[in-house]
């Protein structure tokens, strides 16, 4: 059966949040907050395996420690990576 968009939308909000580090959690449960609505089931699909991915190696591509690997390269890392957290965060 598939998930509701809405309830997906939700769980990818929380578990954006809830990584285990604070500074991930606060990067990438702002960058859900503002752009999971508009994400269609594909995108959504994508930005799920981002979070699958170990924190470490997500936090290192957010702040350009190490280049992002081929099988994440796609348009909702690209759009993670050009989100304007500082001013998001203010």
């Amino acid at each position: 059966m598939v998930e509701d968009l809405e309830l997906r939308r939700r769980r990818l909000k929380y578990r954006s949040k809830h990584r285990g580090t604070k500074e991930l959690d606060l990067l990438l449960g702002v960058f859900a907050e503002r752009q999971l609505e508009v994400m269609s089931a594909r995108e959504l699909d994508l930005y799920e395996a981002i979070l699958d991915a170990d924190e470490v190696d997500i936090y290192a591509w957010l702040v350009g420690r190490t280049p992002v690997p081929p099988a994440y390269d796609n348009d909702v890392m690209r759009r993670l990576l050009a989100f304007d957290f500082p001013r998001a965060l203010r």
